[in-house]
């Protein structure tokens, strides 16, 4: 179940967006509703009734918070056991195997793990959930009295799965009251045609080439090898989950929603601090609101600022997966944002921009190099043949020879991580005349172009979901 999926663009989509359309207004939330279902269903059948299961616990809760809720300790209670109860099943499905295999590891016990497979977007629309309990137990938001809309708001099918993370607030008027015109449908299909190219044309990619490079044995990895393939997981994982957002943002734009950006070109950040502004923006900024600014935020001095940063950063490392190297991630960049903002900071803000993107950019790429390998005995040996530590050499043919094949690929990413298409976009804007008409019809034959290569490859490829399918 993915949006690369043959059956899923030439069937699915069209159905639904045709009823869709089709239907006058009051039916719309319905046809959603039942396509979003079905698209969930498609991919994971067996938990459907656990989508239901958090949707109620959340519906039910908000309509007795608003009707007994007079009192703060009432709202609190109803609070406490939405929160709870939507935490513990997602430590239940995502937690329950790593806690075990802890467990056995430092007591040298045998457990036997339980083998439940992940949810799908469990991560994910827990998140949102609990964005709106939260916000209605602060006043921020008026409870939703149709439970059938509130399912709507969950599982909407274009960003169920991987985000980006939908609050309550940003979509409540537009369930209730929305509308498309013929822009609005061409800059959503423009959106969702840029999210294709991405995924198939890049992101698979310059994946194939970090799954050959991981592969190799630490006596075929010169340094230079290594640091290849870190860049090129790093750009894979940028391309393929902006990719998912951006699809899944042209998709809403064209059923009248109007999504959040999820991504800012974060691999032209001049900082960690910057970086984490413009990268899953709305996963950042919803720790920032429901856990980083309630605990404190920077406002109690340095110590608990430093406490919150910890906090904030294990659980953001610890969302992504059930692995100590997601933990040993967020801990990371834990310990390099408080650095920049206690350290040194205000020196790095003194020095050339290039000289301070080179910098945010040797942290990110290293950084997605933990990420990415969940064993910690090949993450120690990868990171020891990126710092030279293994006794392998700096440089070889082999790097060469991935360079020469995967160069136009990696020449792409690199050019399209920057705003490039911005500012291509500005320029034809400011074109008039048959000039401009000209360029706009290059352009439309250019996405034709693109999009039949695109197909080209998912009927020939092999199944390639997105990365954060599994998070």
């Amino acid at each position: 179940m993915v949006f690369s999926s043959i059956p899923f663009l030439f069937f699915f989509l069209p159905i639904c967006f045709i009823l869709y359309y089709a239907v006058p207004f009051s039916w719309k939330n319905g046809i959603l509703l039942l396509f979003s279902l079905i698209f969930y269903t498609w991919g994971e059948p067996r938990y459907i009734v656990l989508l239901l299961f958090a949707t109620g616990v959340d519906y039910i809760n908000g309509r007795l918070m608003e009707r007994y809720g007079a009192d703060k300790k009432i709202r609190t209670i109803f609070l406490c056991s939405s929160v709870i109860i939507n935490l513990s099943v997602l430590a239940f499905f995502k937690y329950a195997d790593f806690i075990i295999s802890t467990i056995n590891i430092v007591f040298g016990t045998q457990i036997k793990p339980l083998g439940l497979s992940l949810p799908i977007g469990i991560s994910f629309y827990t998140f949102q959930t609990m964005s709106y309990i939260i916000d209605l137990y602060r006043g921020t938001i008026r409870a939703e009295h149709s439970y059938l809309r509130y399912l709507t708001y969950v599982s909407m099918f274009p960003q169920l799965v991987a985000g980006p993370i939908v609050r309550f607030a940003d979509v409540q008027r537009e369930l209730h009251t929305r509308s498309t015109d013929r822009e609005e449908v061409r800059q959503g299909i423009l959106r969702f045609m840029m999210g294709l190219f991405k995924k198939v044309l890049i992101a698979n990619r310059v994946g194939a080439l970090w799954e050959e490079i991981s592969s190799l044995g630490a006596g075929q990895t010169s340094v230079a090898t290594a640091w290849l393939g870190a860049l090129s997981f790093t750009l894979q994982l940028y391309f393929d989950f902006s990719a998912y957002s951006d699809m899944a943002i042209g998709m809403g734009r064209m059923l009248g929603f109007h999504f959040h950006e999820n991504f800012n070109y974060p691999l032209t950040a001049v900082s960690v601090t910057d970086f984490w502004r413009r990268w899953h923006i709305s996963l950042s900024t919803w720790f920032r609101d429901y856990v980083y600014i309630p605990l404190g935020g920077n406002r109690r001095g340095v110590l608990r600022h430093l406490r919150n940063i910890a906090v904030v950063w294990f659980l953001t490392g610890l969302w992504h997966g059930a692995s100590w190297n997601f933990v040993l991630w967020g801990v990371y960049y834990g310990i390099l944002l408080a650095l920049e903002k206690y350290v040194w900071g205000s020196r790095l803000e003194k020095l050339p921009r290039w000289l301070r993107h080179a910098y945010a950019l040797f942290i990110i790429v290293f950084g997605f190099v933990i990420f990415a390998i969940t064993d910690a005995g090949k993450l120690g040996t990868y990171i020891g043949l990126m710092l030279g530590l293994a006794g392998n050499c700096p440089a070889d043919s082999r790097c060469l020879w991935y360079l020469y094949n995967y160069g136009m690929e990696l020449i792409s990413a690199c050019v399209l991580a920057c705003p490039v298409y911005l500012w291509i976009r500005r320029k034809v804007e400011q074109m008039k005349g048959g000039i401009g008409v000209a360029v706009v019809g290059i352009g439309y034959m250019m996405g034709a172009a693109l999009l039949l290569l695109s197909v080209a490859y998912l009927v020939n490829d092999t199944y390639n979901p997105f990365l954060y399918f599994r998070f």
